[in-house]
């Protein structure tokens, strides 16, 4: 079976979630190609072409496409889809907002967040807020996936795959108006090492700031927010970590002032190391903690700066 991955890119640069979808595809067949949809991408094109595994890089390019706009990937990608018998999607914002379109022009049922591949047409994915897990077994011609990365290692380089240009589809019915970029120094939540989050402990913004970003900016850590900080005002949208938000899986995870509602647990709780501290010592999030402390944040976080140096 023939395999096409869609890329995960800010048209500049390949994203590694790009790496660990393919490492999702090769495990179903080994004829795996990359398709890059952007606009000025060619240096995300020669990147996806050397990731080992990968046979072929399709570049397709074109205004909507860059702007990532869902009517025009998809149709896109469906143009595509002849040669093809599924699509491995990044389960990013991006990806779940194209791959149901893909998959009802396809007239096939879309399987989302899958975590194991267990053969070509049977999937892991988690349901109940991450709580149980459901093994899917498919009979679709065409099968349409969106694949949770941080289930996933990442491919490795090392491939010399050939680039094939070719054009993009136009929006219909759609028009992109315009874009406000979030900038920030810090790593990006989803692909951090470290992620630094707090909760509606944290009392108001300018506590959340103060206690928060300066404990990240220490570690080089991205900083992440339940939703219930979120919900408050405390913290922006983009830093939402859970079922509703982001799903992250770091080398190092430190709560603060979030008390482990299941809906936060499902979007961090694969993270290798957990650290909690909440002077709640019945808080859930003790239930997920390799390290917890009993203890009020507002004492315990300037210790913890001290220490750090």
């Amino acid at each position: 079976m023939a395999v096409l991955v869609v890329a995960d890119s800010d048209n500049a640069h390949l994203r590694d979630t790009t790496h660990k979808t393919v490492t999702a595809a090769l495990q179903m067949s080994g004829d795996v190609d990359v398709l890059v949809l952007g606009q000025g991408a060619d240096a995300v094109a020669a990147a996806a072409g050397k990731i080992a595994g990968v046979r072929k890089v399709i570049l397709a390019e074109g205004a909507d496409v860059g702007h990532g706009v869902a009517e025009a990937i998809s149709a896109t990608i469906v143009g595509l889809m002849g040669g093809y018998d599924a699509l491995l999607v990044p389960a990013t914002s991006a990806g779940k907002n194209f791959a149901p379109r893909v998959a009802a022009s396809l007239d096939a049922s879309p399987i989302s967040d899958v975590v194991e591949v267990v053969s070509s047409d049977t999937f892991v994915r988690p349901i109940y807020a991450g709580n149980a897990l459901e093994t899917v077994q498919t009979g679709d011609a065409k099968k349409v996936l969106t694949v949770r990365p941080t289930a996933f290692k990442a491919a490795e380089e090392g491939g010399s795959a050939s680039v094939e240009k070719t054009a993009a589809a136009s929006a219909t019915g759609t028009k992109f108006v315009s874009e406000e970029m979030v900038k920030s120094d810090r790593p990006e939540l989803t692909a951090a090492k470290i992620v630094v989050s707090g909760g509606r402990a944290m009392g108001s913004a300018e506590e959340f700031q103060r206690v928060i970003e300066p404990l990240a900016d220490k570690l080089g850590a991205a900083v992440g927010a339940s939703r219930a900080a979120v919900d408050a005002g405390y913290a922006p949208n983009d830093y939402q970590v859970g079922q509703t938000g982001k799903v992250v899986a770091p080398a190092l995870y430190i709560a603060i002032g979030i008390s482990g509602a299941i809906q936060h647990l499902a979007g961090m709780k694969d993270s290798k190391v957990i650290v909690a501290i909440n002077k709640d010592a019945d808080a859930p999030i003790f239930q997920v903690a390799d390290y917890g402390l009993v203890a009020d944040y507002k004492t315990a976080v300037p210790e913890l700066m001290a220490a750090l140096g």
